[in-house]
C-alpha cells in the first residue's frame, strides 16, 4: 500500500542553501586496497567494531582496515556469489538476537545475505530466496521493527529478517532501492524510529512505517543512492574515529569529520551516484526542503557515520539507542552502475 505525503521536488527546493559545506578527504586508499583484494572499485564499507571491512566491485574477496583506514588486508574466504556485481558490507548491533559486530554481506546478482565472524574466522548463508539481489542492509536499532534486519533488493522489495535467518516482506517499492536508514528523532510527520529508504529507481526518498505503508517524502532527487541521518550525539566525544565514510567509486574511501556535520543533527544525508551531489534534507515546520553541502569527491556509494556511543559500547542499554546513529553500519546503498 502507497500514500503521497508532502512532497517537496527537490530541483526547486535547492535554493535552500546550507549552512555550512562538508569537505571529504582520502580515508582508504585505492592502492592499499587492490595490493589486499586485486582491485579497488570501492563497493561496500562498514563499522566492525575493532576495524572496518568493505567489499569490491566485481570480487569474491572482502577487505578490513584498522581504524585509521590503514593496514588493509582480506577479510574472510572468498564468496563465489559476490564475483556478480555490488556487494553491500554491514554490521550487527548486538540487538534483537543478533550478535555484536558480526559482519552481514549481500551481492546485487543473488538475494542470499552472507554472515561472517567478526574476526573472520567462519562464514556462510544467513539468508536466502530474496526476490531481487541485495542492494543494501540494516539493522533496527530503535525497535519500530522488530529490532530486525532489513534488506532492500533490485526489484524495491523490502524485508524483515530475523536473527535466525526467516524473511518477511515489509514493503515493495516497485524500482530499485538501496539506501536504508532509521530516523532518530522524529521527522516532519513520521516518528522517531522510522525507516526511511533511497530509492534510485524511483528518484525519490521514501518512508515506510512498521506496517508497511510506503509514503513519497521527495522526490525528483539525481540518482539518489545512500540516505544516512545525522546522530544526535555526532561529535561530542571528540574521539577522531567519529565521522561520515562512504565508498568514492572507484578510487578509494572517503572520511569527513563529525564536526562538519554539527549543523545537520537530525536531518537526512543523501547521495547522488553520478553527479557527487550531497543533499541536506531537513523539516521547517511546515515541508521538507533540500539543500546541497557536498560536493562528494567521486561516484558514491556505501556510507556510514560512526559516533562515540558505537566506538564505546555495541550493545548499549535500550535508553541510549535514542542518541545511536542512525542505520549503524549500512547508511546508504549500493547503486545500479550506468557504466558502458
Amino acid at each position: 500500500m502507497k500514500k503521497t505525503l508532502l512532497v517537496v521536488a527537490a530541483a526547486a527546493s535547492l535554493a535552500c542553501a546550507s549552512a555550512q559545506a562538508v569537505t571529504f578527504t582520502t580515508f582508504v586508499t585505492g592502492p592499499s586496497i587492490a595490493a589486499a583484494v586485486g582491485g579497488n572499485s570501492t563497493i561496500g564499507f562498514a563499522y566492525a567494531g575493532d576495524k572496518f571491512v568493505g567489499s569490491v566491485y566485481f570480487n569474491q574477496q572482502l577487505y578490513a582496515t584498522d581504524l585509521n583506514g590503514g593496514s588493509v588486508v582480506k577479510f574472510g574466504a572468498p564468496v563465489a556469489a559476490f564475483a556478480g556485481g555490488e556487494t553491500y558490507v554491514s554490521s550487527s548491533l548486538g540487538i534483537g538476537g543478533f550478535g555484536p559486530r558480526d559482519v552481514y554481506a549481500g551481492n546485487e546478482a543473488l538475494g542470499t545475505v552472507f554472515r561472517f565472524a567478526n574476526d573472520g574466522s567462519s562464514q556462510g548463508v544467513f539468508a536466502s530466496g530474496l526476490s531481487g539481489g541485495v542492494r543494501s542492509i540494516a539493522f533496527d536499532p530503535y525497535g519500530l521493527y522488530g529490532n530486525n534486519m532489513i534488506v532492500a533488493t533490485h526489484n524495491g522489495s523490502i524485508y524483515k529478517i530475523d536473527s535466525g535467518g526467516v524473511a518477511t516482506l515489509l514493503a515493495s517499492v516497485g524500482a530499485d532501492t538501496e539506501g536504508l536508514s532509521f530516523a532518530p528523532q522524529a521527522f516532519g510527520p513520521y516518528a522517531a524510529g522510522t525507516l526511511f529508504v533511497a530509492s534510485e529507481g524511483l528518484a525519490k526518498l521514501l518512508a515506510i512505517s512498521p506496517a508497511g505503508v510506503v509514503s513519497t517524502v521527495v522526490s525528483n532527487l539525481s540518482l539518489p543512492e545512500m540516505v544516512s541521518f545525522v546522530p544526535l550525539n555526532i561529535g561530542l566525544s571528540g574521539n577522531p574515529v567519529e565521522g561520515f565514510y562512504a565508498a568514492s567509486y572507484p578510487n578509494n574511501i572517503q572520511k569527513a569529520a563529525a564536526s562538519a556535520f554539527v549543523p545537520y543533527i537530525g536531518h537526512a544525508i543523501v547521495t547522488a551516484e553520478g553527479n557527487g551531489q550531497v543533499y541536506d534534507i531537513s523539516w521547517d515546520g511546515l515541508q521538507f526542503n533540500v539543500g546541497d553541502i557536498g560536493p562528494f569527491p567521486g561516484q558514491a556509494e556505501d556510507g556510514i557515520f560512526v559516533t562515540a556511543d558505537i566506538i564505546r559500547n555495541p550493545v548499549p542499554e535500550p535508553g541510549t539507542w535514542a542518541l545511536m546513529v542512525a542505520g549503524l553500519g549500512v547508511l546508504g546503498s549500493v547503486a545500479r552502475r550506468r557504466r558502458s
